[in-house]
């Protein structure tokens, strides 16, 4: 898989693109990358990339979160540090941008230098056992939205279909014609295909790039998976 400098991962709520975000910077940590990854969702007052600090901290992975990021004080505002992720081309940055349009809104301050270092990957995590987002053409218009709001294109598709611990291959597999669907409605291939490592060991030689995900700690307390 060829990286960009920077990645970021968006969707609906509930898509699952924190819990990719995590696994992607500890995947290029990994192979021995100087990797950074920034908590750009104001939507979710749990800021839940910090759910994994003790393990991207293991792992050499810096992190950049709100200073109230999961606590009961709702300060929802980005610090300043954030803009190390489009600002420090020595790191390969990682970017979780928060739910939908609202959300995506956070990320149009940092645009104009995104697009003019063109080293980006602008990723759409779509879950299509999500409301909102269970058909290609209602997914298409979540894209859209987040699209104008931002001011980014979107490059790729991650097909992140699940249902949770109940999660199985066939979960996945399921949702192989919607994946297919909306990247040709959107012209975007698709990245990857994400599912718990467990799950993914079982769709070994059923699909082509699959990428493993270890689960955060508070995978069951919040309803992002």
């Amino acid at each position: 898989m060829l990286h960009k400098r920077l990645t970021l991962f968006a969707g609906h709520y509930g898509s699952g693109k924190t819990n990719i975000a995590v696994n992607y910077a500890l995947m290029l940590a990994k192979e021995g990358k100087k990797v950074c990854i920034g908590d750009l969702d104001i939507v979710n007052p749990y800021f839940r990339t910090k759910d994994s600090a003790a393990q991207l901290e293991a792992a050499g992975v810096d992190l950049i979160s709100p200073q109230y990021a999961n606590s009961n004080v709702d300060l929802p505002a980005l610090p300043a540090e954030a803009y190390r992720l489009v600002q420090d081309k020595t790191c390969y940055a990682v970017a979780d941008i928060g739910g939908d349009d609202r959300g995506a809104y956070a990320l149009g301050r940092y645009v104009p230098t995104i697009l003019e270092e063109q080293n980006y990957c602008m990723v759409f995590v779509a879950n299509f056992c999500r409301p909102l987002t269970r058909t290609p053409e209602e997914a298409l218009e979540v894209m859209r939205e987040i699209e104008l709001a931002c001011g980014l294109p979107f490059t790729h598709i991650v097909n992140n279909t699940n249902l949770g611990p109940e999660t199985s291959a066939q979960t996945l597999l399921d949702s192989m014609e919607n994946a297919k669907a909306l990247s040709k409605l959107s012209g975007l291939p698709i990245l990857f295909h994400s599912a718990e490592a467990r799950v993914a060991e079982e769709l070994a030689g059923k699909l082509e790039t699959v990428f493993p995900l270890q689960l955060q700690d508070k995978y069951f307390d919040i309803p992002e998976i």
